[in-house]
């Protein structure tokens, strides 16, 4: 256990965090995430509002609907990225814990009247179930709710008799949910879907913080404090794709500046030989001279490779591109590769 934005957060459970990340890719992992946090957004002025706030298009989404975005400031940095669910008179937003703070203030500072922002966190808990066999075990105890589910949309349904509601969403690069419900009732479903789990064979076990960030980083889904950060815009991040350039929000004219000039950094994926690149360590070119640094790094379990990303001179972010990592001070040899290691299963 770790502290982690004010709660007691599971790194590994005894199984151990690499065979945690090989349960979530071969069978049912079960993520106790409620430190994110949600935000309901209501109200006759509820939609342009908060379009104009976060990076993608939000108006053409139906009920039911998900959708990644990014929160911006005026100088294109990412505040947060979010995942916005919509729901019959309602945005249903979730955020970064360790951006709770932030995220209202920001809400707050652009607040306009005909808005009802609430903060549902604390009422409002959030397990993942995330794997190949993750729909399988929702639908037994859901009556099909997931499976009737495409990717990136959401409903609702009873689990245990207990009302959530699912979004077929997920940050592991597995398919798989992430239900929603009252905090009242946590340890209650935790336990029940544990227990089905095992009643059906179905391979399901608890996972620590430690394998989602491996499933993510393999993934090559973003971290918020890593590759993404109010000093990183999306165009170096390579989220581009995240923003809408067709309508306006707040960072807009700042991203546009960036892809006219061209961004100096980009950031990239390295392959690296002979030790574990880590956050903050020096990436250089072949002679030697610093050219970025890792954001984060790792062992990757599912492709067997030691990795980083970074963020590098943008001429050296091509994949293929020999580079080098000072671990401890010794350069140890390494190679930018495509993104992300581990394409995800509903991108196949």
């Amino acid at each position: 256990m770790a502290p982690f934005a004010g709660f007691d957060m599971p790194i590994q459970y005894p199984t151990g965090a690499i065979e945690e990340h090989h349960i979530t890719r071969r069978s049912v992992g079960l993520f106790d995430i409620d430190h994110m946090g949600q935000v309901s957004v209501r109200g006759s002025g509820a939609d342009e509002w908060l379009s104009g706030l976060v990076s993608s298009d939000i108006l053409s989404m139906k009920n039911g609907d998900a959708k990644y975005a990014l929160l911006l400031n005026d100088a294109g940095g990412v505040i947060d990225d979010l995942f916005i669910y919509r729901f019959p008179g309602e945005w249903f937003v979730v955020v970064n814990a360790g951006n709770r703070d932030a995220d209202a203030a920001w809400f707050a500072s652009h607040m306009v009247p005909g808005v009802d922002l609430e903060d549902v966190s604390d009422a409002t808990y959030m397990i993942a179930v995330q794997g190949p066999k993750a729909i399988s075990l929702v639908d037994a105890v859901s009556g099909g709710a997931a499976g009737g589910l495409v990717r990136f949309t959401a409903g609702t349904a009873a689990i245990a008799g207990v009302p959530c509601r699912i979004g077929r969403t997920g940050y592991t690069g597995e398919d798989g949910v992430e239900v929603f419900f009252p905090a009242d009732k946590a340890v209650e479903l935790w336990d029940f879907l544990l227990a089905e789990g095992s009643r059906l064979g179905i391979e399901t076990a608890p996972i620590g913080l430690a394998a989602r960030d491996s499933l993510r980083f393999e993934a090559g889904m973003p971290l918020h404090g890593h590759e993404i950060t109010p000093a990183i815009n999306p165009i170096e991040a390579g989220f581009k794709w995240a923003c809408d350039f067709s309508k306006d929000f707040v960072g807009k004219a700042a991203l546009e500046r960036i892809v006219q000039a061209g961004s100096a950094r980009k950031l990239a994926t390295i392959e690296v030989t002979g030790g574990v690149p880590r956050e903050g360590y020096e990436v250089q070119d072949g002679a030697g001279n610093r050219i970025g640094e890792a954001v984060c790094g790792m062992f990757c379990p599912t492709v067997h490779k030691y990795a980083c990303n970074a963020y590098v001179d943008a001429a050296m972010a091509k994949p293929g591109t020999a580079v080098a990592v000072s671990i401890r001070g010794v350069p140890k040899p390494g190679s930018t590769v495509k993104r992300p290691l581990y394409l995800p299963t509903y991108r196949r």
